[in-house]
């Protein structure tokens, strides 16, 4: 697991394993949220079987499947509504951490300023800046 701080609440994740699940309770996580689609990835990594780990280690879990197609205003709405109504703190997972920053970038668009919001995915080495103009 290569959980990364985006908030003190909002944690992202390259893509996770079972294996990883004791390590992702042990460290306090509450919830995890998958937005890597399942096609992405062999049936092992699945959210389906992810979800079966996580829920047995007593955490809960969402899925938000996310492509470029899919990144979409009702799915930064979606995403921030997930994290931010669930128990915390929350790691979110992806192919890279990518996709969970960019759309935390987006769903903060009006509360933070640009540079608070680029600074806070940099801190944890995503380097969004493409994003400037989107956010505000």
């Amino acid at each position: 697991m290569d959980a990364r701080c985006i908030t003190p609440r909002y944690f992202v994740s390259p893509q996770i394993a079972v294996e990883d699940i004791p390590a992702i309770a042990e460290a306090g996580f509450k919830s995890v949220i998958c937005n890597r689609p399942d096609a992405e990835v062999p049936p092992s990594h699945q959210a389906e079987a992810i979800r079966a780990a996580a829920e047995a280690a007593g955490l809960h879990f969402e899925v938000l499947e996310l492509t470029h197609q899919t990144m979409t205003p009702d799915n930064v709405a979606l995403q921030r509504n997930l994290a931010e109504g669930c128990e915390g703190p929350v790691l979110a997972y992806c192919a890279s951490g990518t996709r969970c920053s960019v759309i935390w970038a987006l769903g903060q668009a009006g509360d933070m300023s640009a540079d608070e919001i680029l600074s806070a995915t940099a801190a944890a080495g995503y380097q969004l800046e493409q994003l400037r103009p989107a956010l505000g």
